[in-house]
């Protein structure tokens, strides 16, 4: 992206030996129950994170710490991952070098084992996890938006049924001067002109998300097409990642196609609303990007299993997705698994500034509080047995 946020980041730090490491870099904490890590308070939990990472330190050799994590998945994650990866290596002098090939991309490889971690849009379900031994959750969440190549029409201007949304990809609307796009646009001068329509020619997890939405509010869609990282698509063109959909759109008049929010402002995409649950045409701004968190149960699901579309509320929008980070249950290289705890950590307590500036939404505190548990509960913790008992009792008790 060309715009960078601007970045407020601790400068303290903490030297041991020859490294350098961020004052409040995290680990997984070792010992520590689920039920004590909800119990104790977040103060308390950032001392005792603090006091694990000299602990965790000494339990292996410098040269053991990666200098470099590897990354790899989502396009609709990327902006935010690049962000966080500047930002986290001037901190850490640990380089995080993320591929941004599609959510199934990623997943394929974290199971392979050629990365740290993977990021995808379409969380794995219970089974899958298990049998591949990995870990999931949460780090960011953003907007999905339908993007057109239109003369004389604004950004935010035009507005989209997602029943119209479904038919146009379903190959039933097939012109812009159609009378059911007329019917939610009065007062535009729509042109008689074909809609070419543009989809991910790749896994994806922003196709799972825009496909999932369409299966909630057309029958026909659900019963013809349905949900999954890639689809058979009833007509169109493919575009790989959001980047590909975007710069096709942005080439082709009278297109369609559908990006994260991001994509579609770096390539200054005229953008649609889409009509949510309670009847209105809402911005993907903060406000309603907040509505559509409120009232999410993340416990519900053992590991985040959470779909965010078609969400109820008057302000909410109507087409999101979570990107999750995969990384193994049992690591064979427990310094680059710290390391790549340590990111993370450092992402959802000090990154959520930047994913603000980038039109994702904050995660919620109670949220980051949960991942932090979740880790204690599901991850392999390095040197477990080194933390003293009484300084977590006491830490807890207080």
């Amino acid at each position: 992206m060309n715009t960078k946020p601007i970045l407020h980041l601790p400068s303290r730090k903490i030297a041991f030996r020859d490294r350098i490491l961020p004052e409040d870099a995290r680990f997984s904490i070792p010992n520590l129950t689920a039920e004590a890590c909800k119990r104790m308070p977040a103060l308390r939990r950032r001392q005792f994170a603090e006091i694990f990472v000299t602990v965790a330190l000494w339990c292996a050799p410098v040269a053991a710490f990666a200098q470099q994590i590897l990354g790899s998945g989502s396009t609709f994650a990327y902006p935010v991952v690049e962000h966080w990866s500047e930002a986290y290596e001037k901190i850490s002098g640990i380089h995080v070098t993320y591929q941004p090939i599609g959510s199934v991309a990623g997943i394929t490889e974290i199971k392979s084992n050629i990365v740290d971690f993977g990021i995808t849009d379409a969380a794995l379900v219970d089974a899958q996890l298990l049998r591949d031994g990995l870990a999931q959750f949460p780090v960011t969440v953003g907007a999905i938006v339908p993007v057109v190549n239109l003369g004389g029409i604004a950004a935010g201007q035009l507005h989209l049924t997602g029943r119209l949304l479904a038919d146009i990809y379903l190959g039933k609307v097939k012109n812009w001067n159609d009378a059911a796009i007329a019917a939610v646009n009065p007062g535009i001068e729509l042109p008689d002109q074909a809609i070419w329509v543009i989809y991910r020619s790749d896994g994806s997890g922003t196709t799972y998300n825009w496909a999932d939405f369409l299966s909630k509010v057309s029958d026909e869609w659900k019963i013809k097409v349905g949900v999954g990282t890639t689809v058979a698509w009833p007509r169109g063109a493919g575009g790989k990642g959001n980047e590909g959909v975007a710069q096709n759109v942005a080439h082709v008049k009278g297109a369609i196609g559908y990006v994260e929010y991001e994509y579609a402002l770096h390539e200054r995409l005229i953008y649609g609303l889409v009509q949510n649950r309670a009847g209105n045409f809402v911005p993907p701004d903060a406000l309603s990007l907040r509505a559509t968190m409120e009232g999410v149960d993340w416990t519900k699901e053992r590991n985040f299993y959470v779909l965010l579309n078609d969400a109820p509320g008057a302000h909410a929008y109507p087409i999101m997705a979570t990107s999750f980070a995969l990384i193994r249950r049992y690591p064979s290289d427990l310094a680059r698994n710290r390391d790549t705890l340590a990111f993370f950590g450092w992402a959802i307590e000090h990154g959520q500034s930047i994913a603000d500036s980038l039109h994702h939404v904050p995660l919620p505190p109670s949220l980051l509080q949960q991942i932090e548990c979740y880790w204690e509960e599901n991850v392999r913790n390095p040197c477990a047995a080194s933390a003293s008992p009484p300084i977590l009792n006491a830490l807890i008790d207080k």
